[in-house]
């Protein structure tokens, strides 16, 4: 018989599917986090997880350091950036040690951040930041730190285009003037590399007095009686380097290793 003429049976049908469509969806909500595995069911908690990737080896060699600051430099420049090491992974991996492959010796300018634009993160480098990378007692020993105590193969003293501290150094020294409280300690730290360059420089003698003070600076921990041994064995390098604010490229200037 037509159920349209029985509304007690419609009704009862109606009810019996939804019903059923309840089971259905309460059976889905009671297995959601489980899969098949050959027709049976797995707990959520059974689950395989994927295994995080394990760190980059450490780079054993100054040549193999530099390689891997430029390649990270190439992608700040290119903006197709990793942000490696830079997560809780890799916090918990060196929360009990460290064993960085670089020492960056930088400027305090704001536009300049080291593990940005080397595209580098935790635990990779030794970063120290002065006016102009000035270096005294303190950061010589700072700097030095890395390669005599957990080996640390590469040493860079990055200075950059348009250094404020540089041309008011140069200013300073030009004109005879004296910078006040303690920005005069950096105008005479500067001041070898100001002797340079009033020796012989090109249209812009700001511009030299920058790379001039990362070669000496560069020089001097190369020869530094602690550090010198480790350049002459081969274990270390010291770099000097140029980074450009327009381009955002690191161009090395002395100690490539070889």
């Amino acid at each position: 018989m037509d159920s349209a003429g029985h509304p007690h049976r419609r009704a009862m049908l109606t009810g019996g599917l939804a019903a059923a469509a309840a089971a259905v969806l309460s059976g889905c909500a009671r297995d959601t986090g489980r899969r098949s595995t050959s027709g049976k069911a797995v707990p959520a908690d059974l689950k395989a997880t994927p295994a995080s990737p394990s760190p980059p080896a450490r780079p054993a060699t100054a040549k193999e350091a530099l390689a891997r600051l430029l390649e990270g430099n190439k992608r700040w420049v290119s903006g197709n950036l990793q942000h490696p090491d830079r997560d809780p992974d890799r916090r918990q991996f060196v929360a009990q040690t460290q064993e960085p492959y670089g020492v960056v010796l930088s400027c305090i300018d704001s536009r300049v951040p080291p593990e940005l634009l080397f595209d580098t993160g935790l635990g990779d480098l030794f970063v120290l930041r002065t006016a102009a990378q000035a270096a005294g007692p303190v950061v010589t020993g700072s700097v030095e730190f890395g390669p005599l105590t957990t080996g640390t193969p590469l040493i860079v003293v990055l200075g950059h285009q348009r250094c404020s501290a540089v041309k008011a150094s140069y200013e300073a020294l030009r004109d005879g003037a004296t910078l006040p409280g303690n920005l005069q300690a950096v105008v005479e730290a500067l001041r070898p590399a100001y002797e340079k360059t009033v020796r012989r420089h090109g249209p812009d003698a700001v511009d030299t007095m920058i790379r001039n003070q990362a070669d000496l600076t560069a020089a001097a921990l190369r020869s530094n009686k602690d550090l010198s041994p480790l350049v002459k064995k081969g274990s270390l390098a010291v770099v000097s380097a140029y980074y450009s604010l327009d381009t955002g490229r690191v161009d090395v200037l002395t100690g490539a290793p070889a």
